[in-house]
């Protein structure tokens, strides 16, 4: 039987309170504007039938409301929090585990819905410049060539890892949308 394939989702963190002179950032929360936006957004992606098998989201505030968006609106079933997804963090490891057809307890991928018609999804909700840098070198393309907007997605394909394989450089772009086009043509 054919590999699931595999297909990483990255979902920039929505619009946020600005940063106040003294306050935490960890703990800005979205505007009702950025939950809105958001909520929008991860409603389009999942009539457009996508469905995430895994969702980790950067603990800070905004960044976790943003995942609780996607999965109250059917984006993914549960949500874990992840550091690495932090601001300054790498995400990179989290992937090989994923890559590899483990869901972070140990069971494989085929064991939780994927299906080679239907592909095994991870989806991160983070910040950028992470986000972005993370696309880009799982592309092979320059640092700073791939950006997020706030609440805006972006959809990779990702080829199977083989032992000791590097992931840079072999995934493929499939969309980057900015959310003010899937907002404009609901």
């Amino acid at each position: 039987m054919a590999e699931p394939a595999r297909e990483l989702l990255l979902l920039r963190h929505g619009i946020a309170e600005p940063r106040t002179l003294g306050g935490v950032d960890a703990d800005r929360s979205l505007t009702d504007n950025g939950r809105v936006r958001t909520r929008a957004v991860v409603e389009r992606a999942v009539r457009l039938g996508l469905k995430a098998d895994r969702l980790l989201s950067s603990p800070l505030t905004r960044a976790w409301q943003t995942g609780e968006i996607a999965q109250a609106a059917g984006l993914a079933d549960a949500l874990e929090l992840a550091q690495a997804l932090e601001p300054g963090g790498d995400p990179l490891p989290l992937l090989p585990s994923w890559l590899a057809g483990e869901d972070g307890g140990g069971s494989s991928a085929t064991t939780v819905g994927a299906t080679p018609d239907r592909p095994w999804r991870l989806l991160l909700v983070g910040h950028e410049p992470d986000l972005g840098l993370l696309a880009a070198r799982l592309l092979g393309a320059e640092p700073g060539s791939i950006a997020l907007r706030k609440a805006g997605l972006a959809l990779l394909r990702l080829p199977p890892v083989a032992a000791g394989r590097s992931l840079a450089g072999g995934a493929r772009l499939e969309w980057l949308v900015r959310p003010r086009i899937w907002l404009a043509s609901r």
